[in-house]
């Protein structure tokens, strides 16, 4: 499945952003679903995940909290949404937009071409515990959530989502 990324050359505002590539190429076929999600950083540098099982193809891997836009929502709102109803947490801002991506997929056993925005953010709590959220996470067969070390993201065997997110994060906290 062909995915095209566009990576942020800093996580500030978005009207001082420069891009390192284009992105979004609409294909014929495919609704488009518009989703946005979160790389949530701790103070020590470690990512929250949750673990998604679902059926094939999208089958077990790990992503970053976030989901679908709402019609009339913006990516960012949609960021912030998404991120509090899948960990409880209501205090969390962004810093900035730091990766578009576009690649089609299966979408609740249905393909979409998923547009995907991915916002930097953190939190001032070290391995931050998800609570208040077992329904939603049933709901959306979330199976587990973790905060991973940039190191043990680079060196699991397990599939996450997206690919590269341990350079992504390396890339953006040099910056």
């Amino acid at each position: 499945m062909p995915v095209s990324c566009a990576v942020a050359q800093s996580a500030g505002p978005l009207a001082s952003q420069r891009w390192q590539t284009a992105t979004v190429e609409i294909r014929e076929g495919f609704p488009v679903r518009r989703a946005a999600r979160v790389i949530l950083l701790d103070p020590d540098d470690r990512v929250l995940l949750l673990l998604y099982d679902q059926p094939l193809p999208n089958g077990r891997h790990w992503a970053t909290p976030g989901g679908g836009a709402g019609d009339s929502e913006n990516y960012r709102d949609a960021a912030v949404r998404e991120l509090a109803e899948e960990t409880g947490w209501n205090d969390i801002g962004l810093l900035g937009e730091v990766l578009r991506c576009d690649y089609d997929m299966d979408h609740a056993g249905r393909m979409v071409h998923q547009v995907e925005r991915l916002y930097l953010a953190r939190t001032d709590q070290r391995e931050r515990e998800v609570r208040g959220v077992a329904a939603m996470h049933q709901a959306d067969g979330i199976a587990a959530w973790r905060w991973w070390t940039l190191g043990e993201l680079e060196s699991t065997d397990e599939d996450v989502w997206p690919s590269g997110l341990a350079s992504l994060i390396r890339s953006q906290l040099a910056n």
